[in-house]
């Protein structure tokens, strides 16, 4: 199925020289598109030639040491469509990373019909590429799609998707040690819509950039009591776009008075802790690891698993229930998770003036649980779970 121009989704390619665009412009022109479990283009295979030589594996020009969690522009993304009466995506093709276009009516633009996903790639100490619980991340945008009324990429579609992405953008995964690929599928809704209905047709695109740490400086958070991150009903448990840009106020208020991150309460009692503007909460008394028990409101994060997990089998005891705000008054330790920020321990909570500091340090049971998170996921520790996929 060739590529049309007149699909509601289209591409502005951005290439380096004449020479890159024509190789990639003779790769969309094919009319059949490459299948996403064959191996990478003819074109692919020749540009990654001349950036890997040697088997040596050479990288981007990038100041690794400086990468903090901000867009670094890579070379490829990946991209397929749902046609209109179809509950299956087409093939996907990999195309240069560049500007998109949209038609002015389509359901992303008109009612946020949208969700995205993210996840990383770590490089190993033998310079081997792994991704982190990719089907995991598969299974959420099913979820999700099911909810926004839209058609997903089946698991084998969406991992296939991000393994290409990866190798497509080799050169762009930072050292060992130094950084992680991100990978940020997105689902939207493309197709034209006036009335308030589900879009016609859909598009699912991947697309990568190096980075760093989320948050470089201490985790500070203030409790917000009077804006709700989201409510029983709706969408909060899913990783819908509309969901983020609501908070964006309180957490620029949070930020102009010198806090990190803002902590949600329940919207029912106003009483409960739930979650932050990108990250999942812990507590910490004793032997005890408490978190808000995900039950439509908040979202089940990847990483939030992994921990529970991690965390079990270290003899911890876990406990996923309600937890009330008073809680976080006598707790010893204090640390979030999530996809960007892996897992960092949170210095300080502020609630209605009131500040509380937590435990810090290399001999915290935060600490502890996130160098066994990485160890695995760059793999220095062996994965007994089976949660890391090798990309080659």
């Amino acid at each position: 199925m060739a590529l049309s121009r007149q699909a509601m989704f289209s591409l502005n390619i951005c290439a380096r020289n004449l020479n890159q665009l024509s190789r990639i412009e003779s790769l969309q022109s094919k009319p059949k598109l490459r299948s996403y479990s064959r191996p990478v283009t003819t074109a692919l295979e020749n540009y990654e030639s001349s950036i890997y030589s040697s088997g040596k594996t050479e990288y981007a020009n990038v100041n690794w040491d400086e990468l903090g969690f901000a867009l670094t522009k890579t070379d490829y993304m990946y991209v397929m469509n749902c046609s209109k009466g179809e509950e299956i995506f087409s093939e996907g093709i990999l195309t240069r990373f560049g500007n998109i276009e949209l038609c002015p009516s389509s359901g992303i633009l008109n009612y946020g019909q949208g969700l995205f996903e993210g996840l990383k790639a770590y490089r190993k100490e033998d310079e081997g590429i792994l991704l982190f619980r990719p089907e995991e991340n598969a299974l959420r945008m099913k979820m999700g799609a099911d909810r926004m009324c839209m058609p997903s990429p089946t698991v084998e579609q969406f991992i296939d998707a991000v393994k290409m992405t990866v190798l497509a953008n080799k050169r762009w995964v930072p050292p060992h040690g130094r950084g992680a690929l991100y990978i940020r599928p997105l689902l939207m809704g493309t197709g034209p819509n006036l009335g308030v209905k589900p879009a016609s047709e859909y598009t699912f695109l991947t697309y990568a950039s190096p980075v760093g740490n989320y948050h470089k400086s201490p985790m500070n958070l203030v409790v917000e009591d009077k804006v709700c991150r989201a409510t029983p009903g709706g969408t909060g448990g899913v990783k819908a776009v509309p969901n983020y840009s609501p908070i964006y106020k309180a957490l620029t208020q949070a930020k102009a008075k010198g806090f990190t991150e803002v902590l949600f309460l329940d919207a029912l009692t106003g009483r409960n802790i739930e979650e932050g503007s990108a990250c999942n909460i812990f507590i910490l008394k004793g032997n005890v690891i408490s978190t808000p028990t995900v039950h439509g409101t908040i979202l089940p994060g990847i990483t939030r698993k992994s921990v529970i997990e991690i965390a079990s089998t270290l003899g911890y005891q876990v406990e996923e229930r309600n937890v009330p705000i008073e809680e976080v008054f006598d707790a010893e330790e204090v640390f979030c998770t999530g996809t960007a920020m892996v897992l960092k321990s949170v210095v300080s909570i502020t609630y209605q003036g009131k500040r509380i500091e937590y435990k810090m340090g290399e001999e915290t049971v935060a600490q502890k649980l996130h160098a066994t998170l990485t160890g695995i996921q760059t793999g220095l520790i062996e994965d007994k779970m089976g949660w890391t996929v090798e990309v080659d």
